[in-house]
């Protein structure tokens, strides 16, 4: 499900630095830049969620009433479809963006509180500052390496995370999240963890683990962990490691076998990773009882 997206194809004509960019399985992207003495007007098709990493003091945005700053790290701007801005970055700013749809919002509106508006609405925001933004950006976006299939779980929960809360705090709807209490059912969760278990090797995605057990992506998400205790990316990332580790102390497939076998796509991700999780990179281990 690919997407064109106006602002990110605007940046790309302009001095911004493209440092690395993700699609989505769900079709939202996410993007890095950085930029330095640039002047840029978007409107787009879209809308855009922008966090700023580092810098940003600089960066000037045109009001009715002149060019005013106020951006610096952990500010966000959100830039709704069809909205023009214009942007004087007079020096270093780095920054994310995400793009969605008018399409993923409804979606996430369907799948959370089962109604379906005719138009969801965003605010336009500049430089503002939301913890909860800040904290699934730099936490989950920013902390785990995007190239890597292992971390698409990590990536799409969070963009949902975001969608969430843009529809609930800054949209012409505002719907209260609604309430989950109780777990999965015995039977759900042992289908869900077998199907975990069997998928290792493959890059889950949130929306397919929801499948599994027929329950929208919020839903399953807060019930899996009334029942487990952690997230559904944190249990993912838990099993991946758990096999890992088994699999060196058996001793008998290569080490780079052995982190295909358990969803990692690189040598160096699966390294860091695993002694991140044990404390020994798995060659070390492997010595260990060698």
């Amino acid at each position: 499900m690919s997407h064109a997206y106006d602002t990110f194809e605007t940046l790309r004509q302009q001095n911004a630095v493209l440092r690395e960019t993700v699609a989505l399985n769900s079709g939202i992207q996410l993007a890095a830049w950085y930029n330095k003495h640039d002047t840029v007007t978007v409107k787009s098709n879209h809308h855009t969620l922008s966090l700023y990493v580092v810098d940003g003091y600089e960066s000037y945005h045109k009001t009715p009433g002149g060019w005013k700053n106020g951006g610096g790290p952990d500010r966000f701007c959100l830039m709704p479809k069809e909205s023009e801005s214009s942007w004087d970055i007079r020096d270093d700013l780095s920054f994310v963006h995400l793009y969605c749809t008018d399409a993923h919002l409804r979606e996430i509106s369907e799948k959370i509180w089962d109604k379906s508006p005719t138009s969801i609405a965003l605010d336009e925001k500049t430089f503002a500052s939301d913890p909860k933004i800040t904290t699934l950006y730099r936490q989950f976006l920013l902390g785990c390496d995007w190239q890597q299939p292992a971390n698409q779980l990590t990536l799409s929960t969070a963009s949902t995370l975001l969608l969430t809360h843009l529809v609930q705090h800054y949209s012409s709807v505002q719907w209260k999240l609604p309430v989950v209490t109780g777990g999965l059912s015995p039977s759900v969760l042992r289908h869900t963890l077998a199907y975990i278990d069997a998928n290792l090797a493959n890059p889950l995605t949130l929306h397919e683990l929801a499948e599994q057990a027929a329950l929208s992506e919020f839903h399953f998400a807060r019930m899996f962990r009334q029942s487990m205790e952690m997230a559904p990316h944190q249990y993912v990332m838990q099993q991946r490691i758990d096999k890992a580790k088994a699999l060196v102390l058996a001793n008998q497939l290569p080490l780079t076998e052995i982190a295909l076998a358990c969803g990692f796509s690189s040598a160096s991700h699966f390294s860091n990773r695993f002694k991140l999780a044990t404390g020994f990179t798995p060659s070390q281990l492997r010595a260990s009882i060698a």
